[in-house]
């Protein structure tokens, strides 16, 4: 190893380093006059970066990576750009944001006429018989409410006249709800005696009748209908399709920046697939997953599933994720007090406990019995609290895991108790937030919790920050794009559609934000020894942008693109037109 002392500017000051070179054979990747950010303490920013082998040879100014460059070196003039360590997605869903690529794209919907004529549409073509999907529609943005409705949402009946020979099943934004036609809901056995299922609900008129709603787990009456349809495709059109998703969303990643991408539970025949595809060396995106079933299939597979960097580091099979609550949107948050928008004795009016807490004890039980982070999805301050809880009497009752040093997790912590926000930090919890759902949810959050629960504890980085949590993000795809530099100007703007800032006290510093989208959620991942930050020795993931976010004027961080993710010192995309 040759050691060499170079001088590097840091925030207006000059500091000495050492350039660390693992070797003085050619570099393969060369990246040269830009700003890279490092994300390393005491050395904020280099010019030039090395990779060899997949891996960082050497950091430092281009006159030393220079000495690097050999005749079969790719050279890549940053011009002055801005390369960052390559950006985490720290919470997804990687399976359906390649599905969401196959289905009817309802996200920018105006209002339910718009979504009926893109269904009647998908109808005129279908087969009889064929299900219509689509996913992304949220009656609370829309530009007028549906006519007829109930608490907001449309009825069926003019989505089931122009789809009389097709089953539709719409998914909900957030995820939590779905839509059916008549056909759909015929076929799953819904109907006006039809019970709420435990931990959901169907939605009725006022004469008791299935508007087409289905909140949380009512949701399974339909997608169980929709597997049996599912099961008459043969198996290579069922594989044909899996692989299709793996594709559509590994190429829509990388063409976002997207050099990891953490899945928030995924069962374990997704596993398998891309297990192969990883030792095939087809995945060119770094896979970070969950492990979702029901205790009784994971018990026995838990050493099976658990992997660590399989395929050159591809994939991770670490963590289990559970649900306690829904969705803010659909009103299946689980809350402390009634939502302000829904009167008291309203059925649910405080949210929706969609999973048994005796159940996900027993995960837990599994989880630190077998090395597995135990990931917990909560939204409302009901549902944090309740986890919370949770966490505090398993790490009491194994003090010699050491609680602190699990890393369990809380995905979302949108809505937090005053009283709980400290509680983060004291049990060593890490926060797994998605920065674009504060400005995406905030024109409704005041609706949904009134104003002094939600300054209280809704998406409250600083706070958590403040009180010594770890904090990442992400975007929680498909329910939202999963761009990352769009979710980077909400954390830092907080800046709804109107113009008006959400609560800008809770607003991240730019380096909070990279931060959290970089070492933060490595860290959550048990990961920070290979990413997260551009160092000699770790994995040579870098994105690199078309405008410095970091300094740019903060209503022109939208207008940033990605001109090249590289991973493993590969370069898998490139914009067409960059330099």
């Amino acid at each position: 190893m040759i050691v060499v002392p170079i001088r590097i500017a840091w925030f207006g000051c000059v500091v000495l380093l050492s350039l660390r070179v693992l070797a003085a054979q050619p570099a393969e990747l060369v990246l040269r006059n830009g700003k890279i950010v490092t994300m390393e303490s005491g050395v904020a920013e280099a010019q030039a970066l090395a990779a060899r082998g997949g891996k960082i040879v050497a950091v430092g100014s281009d006159p030393q990576i220079q000495a690097l460059v050999g005749p079969g070196t790719k050279v890549i003039d940053l011009r002055g750009r801005l390369a960052t360590p390559g950006l985490i997605e720290g919470h997804g869903h990687f399976m359906a944001l390649g599905a969401s690529k196959m289905e009817l794209n309802l996200r920018d919907a105006k209002n339910w006429d718009e979504i009926v004529a893109m269904v009647a549409a998908a109808a005129r073509e279908a087969k009889p018989g064929a299900w219509i999907l689509g996913r992304g529609f949220h009656q609370a943005k829309w530009d007028k409410p549906p006519s007829p409705n109930v608490l907001g949402f449309p009825v069926h009946d003019a989505l089931s006249k122009v789809s009389p020979r097709n089953p539709v099943w719409l998914t909900h934004a957030s995820g939590h709800a779905g839509f059916a036609n008549a056909e759909a809901l015929r076929l799953a056995g819904v109907a006006k005696n039809t019970p709420d299922p435990q931990g959901g609900e169907i939605l009725k008129d006022a004469q008791g009748n299935p508007t087409g709603l289905l909140n949380e787990k009512a949701q399974g009456l339909v997608e169980r209908a929709l597997a049996s349809y599912r099961s008459t495709l043969s198996a290579s059109d069922r594989a044909a399709e899996a692989r299709q998703q793996v594709e559509l969303a590994e190429r829509e990643c990388l063409s976002k920046g997207i050099t990891t991408f953490e899945d928030a539970g995924s069962p374990m025949a997704t596993i398998d697939l891309l297990k192969s595809l990883a030792g095939e060396h087809q995945l060119g995106l770094r896979i970070w997953m969950m492990l979702r079933q029901p205790n009784a299939l994971i018990e026995p597979n838990l050493k099976k599933y658990f992997l660590i960097g399989a395929g050159d580091q591809h994939l991770t099979v670490r963590a289990i994720k559970r649900q306690i609550d829904g969705a803010l949107g659909s009103r299946g948050a689980w809350l402390l007090a009634p939502y302000s928008d829904l009167p008291p004795n309203a059925p649910n009016s405080s949210g929706i406990n969609t999973e048994d807490l005796a159940d996900i004890r027993q995960t837990a039980e599994l989880a630190i019995n077998n090395g597995f982070q135990l990931c917990i999805h909560a939204i409302g301050d009901r549902a944090n609290r309740e986890v919370l809880d949770l966490y505090e009497s398993v790490f009491k009752e194994h003090p010699e895991k050491n609680g602190k040093n699990l890393r369990w997790r809380i995905e979302h912590a949108q809505h937090l108790n005053a009283t709980d926000i400290p509680r983060f930090a004291a049990l060593g919890v890490i926060a797994a937030m998605q920065g674009v759902h504060a400005t995406s949810d905030g024109p409704y959050v005041l609706a949904r919790l009134g104003f002094k629960r939600a300054e209280e504890g809704a998406y409250v980085w600083q706070k958590l920050m403040k009180s010594g949590a770890v904090v990442g993000n992400g975007t929680d795809t498909p329910v939202e794009d999963v761009d990352p530099i769009a979710c980077f100007y909400a954390s830092v703007s907080r800046k709804l559609k109107d113009g008006s800032v959400f609560f800008p006290d809770q607003r991240m510093s730019r380096m909070e934000a990279l931060r959290s989208y970089t070492v933060n959620n490595a860290y959550a991942a048990f990961e920070e020894d290979s990413k997260g930050s551009l160092r000699v020795g770790k994995l040579a993931d870098v994105t690199v942008l078309s405008k410095d976010i970091l300094t740019i004027p903060e209503d022109q961080i939208p207008t940033a693109k990605v001109d090249y993710t590289i991973v493993g010192g590969k370069v898998l995309y490139q914009r067409e037109g960059a330099p």
